[in-house]
């Protein structure tokens, strides 16, 4: 076995995120399938780490500590990038969405227990299948995964978790424009003329330059958030409610960007920054290199079939539920099937995948601001801090 030491992790990782970069350039598929670059480099390297020790039995280990930091990095940016004001412009179908979001989080581990049940699994394996893996992604996937393995006995809880993530990615890439097709094509909708609504950061468009300045501010709010999340959690764990710290300090975040200008309104807050992006992207790209980088893919051998079924099973469920369930209660107009076509990349997938439907959805058939407003609100943080919170009823419920 070979460790190496949090500088050589570094430096895996970077050349990880170059790999993925190259990889994505030349690929097509990856391009279309809007996989993240992390996240095809991290699977090479994590195959050809698992030859390593097929073939030479030699295991590499790295020093991971870094990881869970630029995790509650990214989160707390999340945070940061929110507003209050946006949760107005989504108004009521923000609302609708978010009750059949939390929703379907229950639908959705129910799925991943039933079919860890009828394939002999521990029903933790499906609630890692389920909402953990799916709608959270692979960084609420692996997160959660520390918590899997000391408390349940599930030691490949990381690698099952991402495997699900990463298939569900794909898979939410690719059924939501036929979702979206298939609803326009049947009801004979046509686009509405709404004003376009400006969500998130918009990188193209942010006149904020990066300078020594607004990068300590950001450093500075950034890490004084953590330390206000870090501290709720706490609270929290003292009165009996466990969740992993990357929730509070999103939480928090939000907390201190829509109160904090008021508060002291002299601080240069980072809003919509690209100093704040570009620690966003950094944090993530480097925590998901790292933690793809590190699977032991051996641990999953027997693991296959369970998992192919969970996946088939869940990617029936969300389709019916978006056909039937989301499409209807969003109104069955245009905007109700571009935002289908979000969903459900979004609940397979992540946010990205989310506005890579919409976005091809809307070059084709015409332009929707509603449902840029709406769905990616509820990515954004909506429905980590609903999934965090039913992980741990249903974890309590099974356990």
């Amino acid at each position: 076995m070979t460790e190496l030491n949090p500088r050589q992790t570094v430096i895996v990782a970077i050349l990880v995120l170059y790999l993925g970069k190259y990889l994505t350039k030349k690929l097509a598929f990856l391009r279309d399938y809007n996989i993240p670059e992390p996240v095809s480099g991290g699977l090479i390297a994590s195959i050809a780490f698992g030859l390593l020790y097929a073939l030479f039995d030699l295991e590499i280990r790295f020093a991971l500590d870094l990881r869970d930091t630029l995790l509650v990095t990214f989160f707390t940016t999340i945070g940061l990038s929110s507003r209050f004001y946006t949760l107005i412009q989504g108004g009521k179908p923000l609302l609708i969405l978010l009750v059949l979001a939390v929703a379907y989080l229950f639908l959705q581990n129910f799925t991943g227990l039933t079919i860890a049940g009828i394939a002999g699994q521990p029903p933790e394996v499906g609630i890692i299948g389920g909402s953990v893996s799916l709608s959270g992604g692979h960084g609420t996937a692996i997160a959660w995964a520390p918590r899997f393995v000391t408390d349940y006995g599930i030691t490949n809880a990381k690698e099952i978790g991402i495997a699900c993530a990463t298939f569900g990615l794909v898979l939410g890439g690719m059924i939501g424009g036929p979702i979206a097709k298939f609803l326009i094509a049947r009801h004979g909708l046509t686009p509405s003329h709404d004003k376009a609504l400006t969500v998130g950061v918009p990188h193209e468009r942010d006149d904020t330059q990066i300078n020594y300045d607004g990068m300590l501010s950001a450093i500075l709010i950034i890490a004084a958030s953590i330390g206000i999340g870090l501290s709720l959690n706490s609270g929290l764990s003292e009165l009996g409610l466990n969740l992993p710290d990357f929730v509070t300090c999103l939480f928090a975040g939000i907390l201190v960007i829509n109160i904090g200008p008021f508060i002291l309104p002299h601080v240069r807050w980072p809003k919509k920054s690209k100093s704040l992006a570009l620690i966003s992207d950094l944090s993530l790209g480097l925590f998901l290199a790292m933690s793809l980088m590190s699977l032991q893919l051996w641990t999953l051998a027997g693991l296959g079939g369970p998992i192919l079924m969970m996946l088939l099973a869940q990617l029936v469920v969300i389709t019916l539920f978006v056909v039937f369930v989301v499409f209807r209660f969003m109104g069955k107009d245009y905007d109700a099937a571009v935002m289908s076509a979000g969903y459900a990349g979004l609940a397979l997938g992540a946010t990205p995948t989310a506005i890579a439907n919409m976005t091809a959805v809307t070059e084709k058939f015409g332009a929707s601001a509603k449902a840029f407003v709406v769905v990616p609100l509820i990515g954004a943080f909506f429905v980590d801090i609903a999934n965090a919170i039913i992980i741990q009823f249903l974890l309590e419920k099974v356990g």
